[in-house]
């Protein structure tokens, strides 16, 4: 099935962008689709001109959907760049979580090691080699039943930094196979219950503060619909 591209802002410093579950944001294999190559498609065809700069200032894991930032310029990367490192962009997920938390606000920390080979991250002790601080803040917005929705503000920017530390406090995300114990036998295509939902910038350029949203899609976010019409 081809995806279609979203985007959703564009200008001559920047774009975003609403990338699909399933899609990587970039792909070394050949074949493979990939958001970026796909942005420079569409670029081109309004064009006719290949582009002359574009990155990604973040990226989303494959099976995530939500709202990706690229930049157009080298100067843009730059700003945008610093903006992501020193915490003074936002950017807020929305994930359905097994479960319930005890507290409806809290600050999780926890220290994150990478392993590159399998593509895989964990929850290490602190002091421990390749262990880096990781944290994040989340809010319940509403439960039903066995799920809660959440509000996440993303502090840091590790691998698979939401899913595991939820994996982690014990409230895995619905249907990711990767760190939800209850999905990891599981071989049909599922699409973790989590999405880059809001991103807040301020304009390279212009100083202005940005502010972009966008609705989840994934099936588990349905039994949430008016709570998801009020943000």
């Amino acid at each position: 099935m081809v995806q279609k591209l979203k985007i959703l802002f564009e200008d001559e410093a920047l774009l975003v962008c609403d990338k699909p579950f399933g899609i990587p944001v970039q792909s070394q294999k050949i074949g493979v689709p990939d958001l970026e190559t796909m942005v420079r498609k569409e670029l081109y065809k309004r064009t006719g001109s290949k582009v002359s700069f574009l990155s990604c200032v973040h990226r989303l894991d494959q099976p995530v959907e939500g709202l990706v930032l690229f930049a157009k310029t080298k100067e843009s990367m730059a700003n945008l760049s610093n903006q992501i490192k020193n915490h003074s962009a936002g950017k807020y997920y929305l994930a359905v979580v097994e479960g319930a938390f005890e507290e409806p606000q809290m600050t999780l920390a926890d220290y994150l090691k990478k392993d590159g080979k399998h593509n895989h991250s964990l929850v290490v002790n602190k002091g421990e080699p390749g262990g880096k601080l990781s944290q994040l803040e989340y809010k319940v917005l509403e439960t039903s039943g066995q799920h809660q929705l959440l509000e996440i503000h993303l502090l840091t920017g590790r691998h698979h930094q939401i899913r595991v530390q939820m994996s982690h406090a014990g409230h895995p995300i619905v249907e990711d196979v990767r760190y939800n114990p209850t999905c990891q036998n599981r071989k049909d295509k599922m699409q973790p219950a989590l999405c880059a939902y809001k991103l807040l910038i301020e304009h390279p350029v212009t100083k202005e503060r940005l502010q972009f949203i966008k609705k989840p899609v994934g099936k588990h976010f349905i039994e949430f619909s008016s709570c998801l019409e009020k943000l």
